[in-house]
């Protein structure tokens, strides 16, 4: 920390003072000890001869003059005293210092980091203080995030829910107004409406599951199940849809069995989208596949589809709410982009953790599951 010349001024100054009231200190104290001695026959009886066996004993006449301690020792005291005294001054000095950067910073200047290079207790002091600054900014940034989120929510829903509303709107009003030519007419008008309200129905219920497993406090009913066997439950479940896309649905592991912890109901959750988008955004895939691995404490599971490579800006978005591939929005293909975001959470409530590697042969969401409850996860830095 550099000083300002006013305070170097401060510091002399500080100094001048100190030196001139330890003088005359010394020298009250030396007038109160020639008094005594004078006033005390027997103190000075007493010194002399504490004299004269210093001197004999050591061989020395330096012992005779009391200059010769008396001076050095007030010399000794004096200049500790003066460096406590610059000592202490110099701190306050920091202090105002790093009060003055604190007011700067508090002042809305939250960039801003205290850069002095101290030693002792204000290091600790502006480490705590640029530490809480950093804190208070990252907890400024996620709040300016969570409102842009909801505003992003409210605007995407909006969107997703305006735009059956609309269709069911206008078809329904072109029967209620009596423009349809026959009874075939009517069926495909309320045919349209039907579909439409069912697509607001699955964006209403994808809606609600996120928000029930966005909350930290959601009960995860744990329970002791065989990964293999759910995923191929799971698997011959799709197997119709599968063939009417012709594609192909397998799961590959090395163990035939694989018992571990979880809510089975939310797990089911998060293979059923993941299939699912499979379906629906693996353009001209023709295999899905599940592969089941163990590790020492987890269970890995990868579903893999061979469709069109997903570009990699767009891989760190998958996960976001509402965000599809194609940032179309369109509503040719039913979905409300929660899917992913959806099993991401039940993923986290779980303690694992969900990510998406993509190349030209093959799409693939990797699953890292601890295999019993409340063990530790541990996130690759790469993930």
């Amino acid at each position: 920390m550099t000083l300002t010349s006013k305070e170097v001024s401060e510091l002399i100054a500080e100094g001048i003072v100190t030196v001139i009231l330890l003088l005359l200190l010394n020298v009250a104290i030396m007038v109160l000890f020639s008094q005594m001695l004078n006033n005390s026959p027997d103190l000075s009886d007493a010194i002399y001869r504490s004299k004269n066996i210093f001197a004999n004993n050591l061989g020395s006449d330096i012992f005779w003059s009391g200059r010769n301690f008396v001076i050095p020792f007030f010399i000794v005291i004096d200049a500790l005293i003066i460096f406590w005294r610059l000592i202490r001054r110099y701190r306050q000095m920091q202090l105002r210092h790093i009060i003055n950067e604190l007011h700067y910073i508090a002042n809305g200047n939250y960039d801003y980091r205290i850069p002095f290079e101290l030693r002792g207790d204000l290091s600790k002091v502006v480490d705590s203080i640029n530490g809480l600054v950093d804190s208070t900014v990252a907890a400024i940034e996620d709040e300016r995030a969570i409102e842009k989120s909801k505003d992003e929510l409210i605007t995407n829903v909006s969107h997703d829910i305006r735009t059956p509303l609309t269709s069911i709107i206008g078809y329904l009003g072109l029967i209620e107004d009596g423009q349809y030519q026959n009874p075939d007419e009517i069926l495909k008008y309320t045919s349209i409406a039907y579909n439409k309200a069912k697509q607001m129905k699955s964006l209403v219920e994808d809606l609600f599951e996120y928000s029930k497993v966005r909350q930290p406090s959601v009960p995860v009913n744990t329970v002791s199940f065989d990964m293999v066997q759910l995923l191929e439950q799971l698997a011959a479940d799709f197997e119709l849809e599968a063939k009417k896309k012709n594609i192909q649905i397998l799961v590959e592991t090395q163990e035939p069995h694989l018992i571990m912890d979880g809510d089975t109901e939310k797990l089911v959750r998060v293979f059923n989208n993941l299939i699912t988008n499979a379906f629906k955004y693996g353009t001209d895939a023709d295999k899905i596949l599940i592969e089941i691995e163990k590790t020492k404490n987890e269970a890995v599971v990868t579903v893999r589809n061979n469709g069109k490579e997903i570009p990699r800006e767009a891989l760190d978005q998958l996960f976001d709410r509402f965000y599809r591939v194609d940032e179309s929005r369109s509503q040719e293909i039913s979905g409300t982009g929660l899917g992913l975001a959806i099993a991401q959470n039940i993923i986290n409530l779980h303690g694992g953790y969900i990510y998406a590697q993509s190349n030209k042969e093959w799409t693939s969401f990797i699953i890292h599951l601890p295999l019993y409850k409340n063990q530790v996860k541990t996130i690759p830095d790469n993930h």
